[in-house]
C-alpha cells in the first residue's frame, strides 16, 4: 500500500505498486494533478475510475520530448489530452499579448511548465510515443472552444478546428463526463475509433458528410470564414443557434477537402448525475508529489459548486457556449454532504468561502419549456429585460444556504463567485437578497455591471444601467437595515466591442460621482469563440450583421484603461488626452466634476497635479466624510482615512 493510495497513479511504478500491469487511458493535463472536483481532468479521471477503467494522470509533462509519454507504457484504449482548466494561451498571455510571469494552477505559480497550445503539443508528443494505432481523444475548455475555426487573437488570424492541428482522433466538448464514458465503452467493446462519429457532445473529422446521424446545418467552410469576415459572423450565429442539447443540430464545416462534423452537444447531467459525481472518491488534495503548492486549489478548497451551464448570455463569456445555457443543479443533500465533509478537514476554520458555481443563485432552468424545445434561438432569457415566461426563484437557494448555516461547525457561508443583479431584481420576493446582505456578504459583494453606456452594455448583452442602479438602491437599503458596513464591488470592463471613448468618459464620470476607485482595469479579451470575439474580429455584431466599432489599437485601449483609473498619477497624460480627443475639456480644471486638474505652471513643469483625494494608491481613496469621492486632505497633505467602494450619491 502506497501512502498516496487514495490518488490516481502518476508513474508506471505506481501502477505496478497498485498491482496493475496494464491500463486503459493515459490522462495528459497542463495542469498540475489536483484531484478536486473543481478541476475537469480530476472529474473525468474520477467518472472513468467509477465506470471500471484504470486511469494513469500525466500532468505537466516535459513537452520537448515523448519520453515522458512514453514512460508509462502503451495504454489499452487510448490517450485523453486537456490543457487544463484554462485555455493555455489565456493562462500564458494578458489581454495586452504580455507573459504572464506566474501559473496559477502549477507548482509554487511557475510560469512555463505547460507550451503554448498545450492541447495541439501534447497531442504531437503522444502521437510519437505511441503510434497512429493508439486512439487520441482531446477535451477540455482550450479543446472545446476552439472545436470550429475560430479567431485566435495571439495570431491575430482564423485558425482551423484545432482536430486538424492536433493529430487527435476525436474531441469532447463541454462538461464531457458523459461523452468520454461513452465513447471509452465503445473502444472497450472493440469498436475502431475511426467508426465513433455519432457520439452527442463530440468532433471528428470526416471525408463523408453523410455519415452524420442527426439532422445537420452546414456554416460557412474554413476557407470561407478566413477570407471572409461576413462569412465568420454567419458561421459563429450558426454555431451558438445549434449549441442546444434539445433542439440543436449537428453542424459541418469543410476544411481543406475535408469535412469537420461537430454532433449535437450532450444532455447535462440530471441532478441524481450530478450528485454521484460529486460523491466520487475525490482526495481534494494535491498530489504529494509537489514539494510547492498549487494556488488554484485554494479558492476552491473549502468553496461549494452546486450548479452547471448559465442563461445570463454575456457576450463576453464563453460559458453559454461550453457548459450551455440549461442550468442543472444538484440537490441540497448532496451539497451539504460536502459541507459535512469539509468540517472534518483539520484546515477548515468554520468559513465557507463560496457556495456558486457559473453564476451563484441559478438552481434550475430558465423556464420549463427549455426541458423539452431548448432555448429559445435568436432570444436571450435576461437581455435586454427578463423574458416573461423565465421563473425566477429563489427559495431553494435560500433553503440551501440556510441549511449549510445550520452545520455544526460552520460559523459563516460566502457568496463570492457573483450573483446576476437582474436575476435578484426579477424574483418578486425579495428574501434572498435580504438574507444575502445580512449573512452571505464579506465585507464586499463582487458584481458585474462592466459598464454605464447602455449602448455598449447591448453589446455585452448586460441589462441596462438603470437595472444596476436599482440594484444598488435595494442593496443599500438592504444594509442599513442590518447596521453592517458592506459594499457592492462592480467589476467595470474597458475597450469591448462598441466602446468608443466617450463611453469611456462616461464611465470614468460615473466612477467619480459614486466614489469607487478600481484597483484594475479589466481590458476586453478576446477569448476564443465568444460573440464578442467575433464583433472585435469582423466588425460586426453576429446577431444583427450590424456593423460595430472596435477599438483595436494600443494606445486607444490604454486611454480607455486609463479612464477607469483616472486619479492614477501615471495615467495623467493618457486620461488629459483621451479629454482632448472628445471635446471633454470641461473635465479638466479644479471643479467638483473635474477628472483631473491643470498642470501647475512654477516648479511642477512635467508633473500632474494632485487633486483632493487622489494619493495615487489606487483602491480605497473615497473618504468617509466626502461621498463625492474628492476626499479632504488633513494638514500636512495626508489624506483621511478611507472607505473601501461607497455607492453613494450626493
Amino acid at each position: 500500500m502506497i501512502e498516496d493510495q487514495d490518488f490516481l497513479p502518476v508513474s508506471q511504478d505506481e501502477m505496478h505498486e497498485r498491482g496493475w500491469w496494464w491500463y486503459d487511458f493515459l490522462l495528459v493535463t497542463g495542469d498540475a494533478y489536483v484531484d478536486h472536483p473543481s478541476f475537469g481532468p480530476a472529474v473525468i479521471s474520477r467518472v472513468l475510475e467509477a465506470d471500471g477503467f484504470r486511469v494513469a494522470v500525466l500532468a505537466q509533462p516535459d513537452w520537448h520530448s515523448a519520453a515522458d509519454f512514453a514512460a508509462f507504457g502503451r495504454p489499452r484504449l487510448g490517450v485523453l489530452i486537456g490543457a487544463g482548466n484554462l485555455d493555455s494561451m489565456v493562462a500564458h498571455y494578458t489581454a495586452a499579448k504580455k507573459r504572464r510571469s506566474e501559473d496559477f494552477y502549477s507548482p509554487g505559480k511557475k510560469a512555463g511548465l505547460r507550451p503554448d497550445r498545450a492541447t495541439i503539443v501534447y497531442s504531437n508528443r503522444a502521437r510519437e510515443a505511441f503510434g497512429a494505432d493508439v486512439p487520441i481523444i482531446i477535451g477540455g475548455l482550450e479543446a472545446s472552444l476552439r472545436r470550429f475555426a475560430h479567431y485566435d487573437y495571439w495570431d491575430d488570424k482564423v485558425r482551423r478546428s484545432i482536430l486538424f492541428d492536433a493529430p487527435a482522433d476525436l474531441l469532447v466538448y463541454g462538461m464531457g463526463e458523459s461523452a468520454t464514458v461513452e465513447v471509452a465503452r465503445r473502444l472497450a467493446a472493440k469498436t475502431p475509433v475511426g467508426d465513433i462519429t455519432d457520439v452527442r457532445g463530440t468532433a471528428c473529422i470526416v471525408t463523408d458528410p453523410t455519415v452524420c446521424r442527426y439532422h445537420e446545418v452546414t456554416c460557412p467552410s474554413f476557407e470561407e470564414v478566413q477570407s471572409d469576415k461576413i462569412a465568420y459572423a454567419k458561421a459563429t450565429k450558426v454555431q451558438y443557434d445549434e449549441h442546444d442539447p434539445i433542439r440543436g443540430k449537428a453542424i459541418l464545416q469543410q476544411c481543406q477537402g475535408r469535412w469537420l462534423l461537430v454532433n449535437p452537444p450532450q444532455r447535462p447531467l440530471n441532478r441524481q448525475s450530478m450528485d454521484r459525481l460529486y460523491d466520487l472518491p475525490f482526495t481534494r488534495e494535491v498530489h504529494p508529489m509537489y514539494t510547492e503548492g498549487i494556488p488554484a486549489i485554494e479558492e476552491a478548497r473549502f468553496s461549494i459548486c452546486h450548479n452547471r451551464g448559465c442563461f445570463g448570455g454575456c457576450n463576453f463569456c464563453a460559458l453559454a457556449f461550453h457548459q450551455g445555457r440549461m442550468v442543472t443543479s444538484r440537490s441540497i443533500e448532496s451539497v451539504l454532504a460536502e459541507a459535512e465533509l469539509l468540517t472534518h478537514d483539520q484546515k477548515f476554520k468554520g468559513y465557507i468561502h463560496d457556495v456558486g458555481g457559473p453564476t451563484a443563485d441559478f438552481r434550475g432552468p430558465a423556464c420549463k419549456k427549455q426541458l423539452t424545445k431548448g432555448a429559445c434561438p435568436n432570444r436571450n432569457c435576461l437581455f435586454p429585460e427578463p423574458c416573461k415566461n423565465m421563473v425566477a426563484d429563489h427559495r431553494d437557494y435560500v433553503k440551501l444556504l440556510r441549511e449549510l448555516k445550520d452545520i455544526p461547525g460552520v460559523k459563516k457561508v460566502f457568496i463570492r463567485s457573483g450573483i446576476r443583479f437582474d436575476y435578484v431584481l426579477a424574483d418578486k420576493d425579495q428574501t434572498f437578497l435580504s438574507e444575502l446582505v445580512k449573512d452571505h456578504v464579506s465585507g464586499q459583494l463582487r458584481v458585474a455591471p462592466e459598464h454605464v453606456s447602455n449602448r455598449v452594455l447591448s453589446y455585452m448583452g448586460k441589462p441596462r444601467h438603470e437595472v444596476y442602479q436599482e440594484f444598488i438602491r435595494r442593496f443599500d437599503a438592504c444594509h442599513k437595515k442590518t447596521g453592517k458596513q458592506q459594499y457592492a464591488l462592480p467589476y467595470f470592463m474597458s475597450s469591448h466591442p462598441g466602446c468608443d471613448l466617450e463611453d469611456a468618459v462616461e464611465l470614468a464620470e460615473y466612477i467619480r460621482d459614486m466614489g469607487f476607485i478600481p484597483e484594475q482595469a479589466q481590458d476586453f479579451y478576446p477569448t476564443p469563440s465568444t460573440l464578442s470575439t467575433c464583433m472585435y474580429y469582423t466588425g460586426l455584431d453576429p446577431r444583427t450583421m450590424d456593423p460595430v466599432y472596435v477599438p483595436k489599437s494600443p494606445h486607444e485601449k490604454a486611454m480607455q484603461r486609463a479612464l477607469i483609473q483616472y486619479r492614477n498619477p501615471e495615467n495623467y497624460e493618457l486620461v488629459c488626452e483621451a479629454l482632448r480627443r472628445t471635446h471633454r475639456e470641461d473635465l479638466i480644471g479644479f471643479g467638483p466634476k473635474c477628472l483631473v486638474r491643470p498642470r501647475k505652471m512654477a516648479g511642477e513643469a512635467g508633473k500632474p497635479s494632485r487633486g483632493k483625494g487622489s494619493n495615487g494608491k489606487g483602491f480605497g481613496q473615497k473618504t468617509a466624510n466626502d461621498r463625492s469621492g474628492q476626499g479632504k486632505a488633513k494638514t500636512g497633505g495626508r489624506p483621511k482615512k478611507t472607505l473601501r467602494n461607497v455607492h453613494k450619491k450626493k
